[in-house]
């Protein structure tokens, strides 16, 4: 069968793009073109060059893998793109990205890119570890080995997403190119976070250049929301029947999309709202529901759902038991929200357990578990903090940190070994040795959880409670024995 490629494109019973491919130059970069970057900002500014035409080809890059490159480069750079919700299903082509760079193979290309003038935005989905900062200050970590590294290198062979934005933005100063830079990471205030690590590292290495980067350089805060598991391989053979071509490239995704970008730009953009973004004054309270509500509730699917036996998170919400926490957790962080006038909440809540039921996912909990040390201090410790300020019910977040202390041992309820992987998983495994019930210890680290234990031992207490009951009993007996919605423990 042939491959998926530009010669193909005629053959095929998809939309596939309107736009001249040929023509079209590049105006974007994007760091880190995984499989979420694929299904999302690709998707969106696709749909724009659709619409709209314009010179807003991608550049996509990798920091590490040539893996996507390499599927990608055969195809001339297309991909398919299948939403799927149960029944209903879409299938389209997207040629938004041009080319795959490996910043491993050849550095100073992709410096050369985000340098470019004609570059006018550039992307990053780098996840939270991508950022190299202390997730309990939001500062740039200057002990992390790539950014160690860098401080010496950066001008011929960075490592790190930071090093490389800054050797551009040092050329781009020079050549006076001003550029957005644009976070779409998990991240609380991600567009301000990338900006302080970024100000830092350029502070130690050329201070000169920091003016420039106040005034020419933007860092707007975005909300991405969009679920993308991992492709299997019966999920290229089901799309090659149906597209009589094989694509090695495709994303499967929902249908469901969204996203809310801070209206900060240094010059041109895509019209990214002609193809359902929002651009809003401040993104915050868009953000805040997504992580407290979606990422919250991803990361609790995981850890007890991993422990419990359960592949998939559609299994974990076909459990009425676990369907009635998930629900539960969410009111628990509700009231700690901001919600924008006239957004119903309520409704959100809804639409998120049937997102999460979707069976045509088949979105695996082991990947939603991994770097809980880098997500926990975004999705979990700031609603926990205002809870206890607000003397409302802590459980549900006591029973979420206790899942994970459990997943750290790295074995399931049955027995199981479990793969974990997390960037301070020896750290963190050193601190819990010899410890009976080590919520004290691991609570206690500060680069992940600041001075929680110290501020709230008795939080601490009901969470060493809960995982001695867990360690004891296992999830599923442990729901079924707090079934209620105050989940006493």
């Amino acid at each position: 069968m042939n491959r998926l490629s530009h010669g193909q494109l005629g053959q095929l019973y998809v939309p596939t793009p309107r736009y001249d491919r040929a023509l079209v130059k590049a105006g974007m970069v994007h760091i880190g073109i995984g499989a979420f970057h694929r299904a999302h900002q690709a998707d969106y500014t696709d749909k724009v060059m659709n619409r709209d035409g314009g010179d807003w080809g991608i550049i996509g890059s990798s920091l590490r893998s040539p893996r996507v490159r390499d599927l990608l480069q055969p195809q001339d750079g297309l991909y398919s793109l299948v939403g799927t919700d149960g029944e209903h299903q879409d299938i389209r082509v997207v040629g938004a990205v041009l080319k795959v760079l490996v910043a491993t193979e050849d550095p100073q290309a992709l410096i050369a890119a985000l340098a470019d003038p004609a570059i006018k935005v550039a992307t990053l989905t780098i996840t939270e570890k991508g950022y190299c900062h202390d997730p309990a200050t939001g500062t740039l970590n200057r002990a992390h080995p790539d950014i160690a590294h860098d401080l010496e290198h950066y001008a011929r062979e960075p490592r790190s997403a930071i090093g490389f934005l800054a050797a551009a933005l040092i050329h781009r100063q020079a050549l006076g190119a001003p550029i957005t830079l644009l976070s779409c990471d998990n991240l609380s205030h991600n567009g301000r976070l990338l900006a302080r690590v970024l100000k830092a590292f350029i502070a130690e290495v050329r201070p000169d250049v920091t003016p420039w980067v106040d005034d020419h350089v933007t860092f707007p805060c975005s909300m991405v929301d969009r679920i993308v598991p991992a492709v299997s391989a019966a999920d290229l053979e089901y799309l090659s029947t149906r597209l009589g071509v094989r694509d090695e490239g495709a994303v499967f995704t929902e249908r469901f999309c969204q996203w809310v970008i801070e209206d900060s730009f240094a010059c041109e953009r895509p019209r990214w709202e002609n193809a359902g973004a929002l651009l809003v004054d401040d993104v915050a309270p868009f953000e805040e529901m997504k992580l407290r509500l979606l990422n919250g509730s991803h990361s609790l699917i995981a850890y007890l759902g991993v422990l419990a036996g359960f592949t998939y998170v559609h299994e974990v919400m076909g459990n009425p038991d676990f369907a009635r926490l998930v629900r539960s957790y969410m009111d628990s962080v509700t009231g700690t929200l901001s919600v924008p006038p006239g957004f119903d909440v309520e409704r959100y809540k809804a639409r998120l357990c049937e997102r999460f039921a979707n069976a045509s996912l088949r979105h695996r909990t082991l990947q939603i578990a991994a770097d809980g040390s880098q997500k926990i201090p975004q999705r979990w410790l700031p609603p926990l903090r205002q809870i206890i300020d607000q003397r409302g019910n802590t459980n549900f977040i006591a029973l979420a940190l206790a899942g994970w202390l459990r997943f750290l041992q790295g074995q399931q309820d049955n027995g199981t070994p479990i793969a974990v992987d997390d960037p301070l998983l020896d750290s963190l495994r050193k601190r819990m040795t010899g410890e009976r019930t080590p919520g004290a210890a691991i609570l206690g680290y500060e680069p992940v959880f600041g001075d929680l234990a110290a501020q709230y031992p008795d939080f601490v207490t009901v969470v060493e409670k809960i995982y001695s009951s867990l360690q004891e009993d296992g999830v599923m007996h442990f729901l079924s024995s707090n079934s209620g919605s105050t989940l006493m423990a």
